[in-house]
C-alpha cells in the first residue's frame, strides 16, 4: 500500500508552506505529494493569503525535490485549454525528471469560476472526454509528426504535439462517484482510478463498476491502479487525536467514520480494510499543513507497518 500526502492549499497556504510539506513528504519516505487545483477556499475560512496555482506550484516543487512523485487531485478541466495543459504538464514532467502524474476532472466548484471570471460550461463531462483524448493524443504523437483533432468543443490542426514529457507515459488519474460515465471514461483513459472520500462499501461498488467498464472496453481491469483519498487525523492518544480534529474543525467520531482517524493501530486496521477491496494507494488529505509532527507520526507508526 502506497501512502501519498494530499494537500488543499486553497484553504490557505503559501508556496513556502507547500515546499516545507513536500520536503517533509520526501524526507519521511512517503510516495508522493499531491495537491488540489482550486482557486477559492471552501467553508468558513478566509483562505489567506490566497490561492496558489497547482501547476506553478508543481513546477517549483519539481526543481526542489528529488524522489517523490508529484501531481494533482484533480486538475479542473474548466481551468485550462487541453493543448495548453498538455504543454504545461509535459514541461513540469521534464523539470522533475519524469515524476509527474496528471489527475484530471471535469470541474465542479461553480463559485470559484464566478469569483475569477472562469467560464463554467454545462456540458463538462463531454468536454473532459475530448480533453483527455487531446492531451493523451498529443503526448502519443511521434516526434516529427503532427496531431489533428476535430471535436464538438475543441479543434486542433497541424499541431507539432510538442513538448514531450520525460516519461514515456505520464500516468493519468480519473476519479469520482458517477455510476456510468465516470467508469467508462476511466476505462478508456485512466492509469489509476481514485475514489475520493468514500466508504468501504461505496469504494468497492465503484471499483467494481470501473473493472466492468474496463473489461467491456477490452482492457484488463487489473491494469488500473485503484486508490482512495481520505482525510487523516492520527494521534498517539485520545488527547492528541482530539487536538488535531479541533485544529481542522472536525469531530473525532465523524472523522473515524468517514476518514482515517484514531490511533496508529486503528488507522492501520482501516487501511487494511481498504486494501482488502482492492485499493493499492491512499492519498492522505492533510488539512493542517503546519503540523509536521503529524506526518512524522504517520510515517513512523502507520507507514512503517504497511511496507
Amino acid at each position: 500500500m502506497d501512502l501519498r500526502i494530499f494537500t488543499e492549499p486553497q484553504q490557505g497556504a503559501t508556496y513556502d508552506t507547500l515546499l516545507t510539506v513536500a520536503k517533509a513528504t520526501e524526507d519521511l519516505g512517503f510516495d508522493a505529494f499531491f495537491r488540489s487545483d482550486h482557486y477559492l477556499t471552501m467553508g468558513s475560512g478566509d483562505g489567506l493569503p490566497g490561492p496558489t496555482d497547482a501547476w506553478i506550484t508543481l513546477a517549483g516543487l519539481a526543481r526542489e525535490t528529488k524522489r517523490i512523485r508529484l501531481g494533482t487531485l484533480m486538475t479542473a478541466g474548466t481551468f485550462r485549454l487541453p493543448g495548453v495543459l498538455a504543454i504545461q504538464v509535459a514541461q513540469v514532467d521534464q523539470m522533475s525528471g519524469g515524476r509527474i502524474e496528471l489527475g484530471l476532472g471535469a470541474g465542479w466548484f461553480e463559485e470559484e469560476h464566478t469569483a475569477y471570471g472562469i467560464p463554467f460550461p454545462k456540458e463538462k463531462l463531454a468536454r473532459l472526454e475530448e480533453q483527455l483524448e487531446i492531451i493523451t493524443g498529443l503526448w502519443a504523437t511521434e516526434t516529427g509528426q503532427t496531431y489533428d483533432f476535430h471535436g464538438t468543443y475543441y479543434d486542433l490542426t497541424n499541431s507539432p504535439a510538442l513538448p514531450k514529457p520525460a516519461q514515456a507515459k505520464v500516468p493519468v488519474l480519473i476519479g469520482g462517484h458517477g455510476a456510468v460515465r465516470t467508469p467508462r471514461i476511466a476505462a478508456r483513459y485512466a492509469d489509476e482510478f481514485n475514489m475520493p472520500f468514500a466508504s468501504l462499501e461505496d469504494s468497492e461498488r465503484q471499483f467494481g463498476r470501473v473493472r466492468a467498464a474496463a473489461q467491456e472496453a477490452g482492457r484488463e481491469p487489473g491494469d488500473l491502479v485503484y486508490s482512495n483519498a481520505l482525510v487523516a487525523c492520527v494521534g498517539k492518544d485520545d488527547q492528541e487525536i482530539a487536538r488535531r480534529a479541533a485544529a481542522i474543525g472536525r469531530e473525532v467520531d465523524e472523522l473515524k467514520a468517514n476518514g482515517l482517524a484514531g490511533s496508529p493501530a486503528e488507522v492501520v486496521d482501516k487501511i487494511g480494510r481498504y486494501a482488502e477491496i482492492g485499493s493499492r494507494r491512499i492519498y492522505l488529505q492533510i488539512l493542517d499543513l503546519s503540523d509536521l509532527d503529524h506526518l512524522d507520526l504517520i510515517s513512523s507508526q502507520v507507514q512503517s507497518q504497511l511496507s
